[in-house]
């Protein structure tokens, strides 16, 4: 199994909100998904970043799958890019 791990800064805290749900509706929509969670930060310090996305898939081959996948790409990453000023990501297997 392995765990996508995402951070994002958004230029404007109003998208927050709109990034979560569109974030959370790759349940369903990307095949090699098989949990998500989005979770909004509280604290806020010169180094938080404000959301937080975790997706768990099956296999390095499913990771390469989920990010080559066309909603993924042509919705998510389209608004996520637009959205937001930074982001961090680490990949791990369990």
């Amino acid at each position: 199994m392995v765990k996508h791990v995402v951070f994002f800064k958004f230029k404007n805290k109003g998208d927050i909100d709109t990034a979560k749900d569109l974030l959370l509706s790759m349940k369903g929509k990307v095949p090699t998904v098989i949990a998500i969670e989005v979770h909004k930060n509280f604290l806020e310090s010169a180094r938080s970043y404000d959301l937080m996305l975790e997706v768990t898939v099956s296999s390095k081959a499913s990771l390469e799958d989920y990010q080559a996948d066309k909603y993924h790409c042509d919705v998510v990453k389209t608004f996520m890019h637009s959205a937001t000023s930074a982001s961090a990501a680490v990949d791990y297997e369990f």
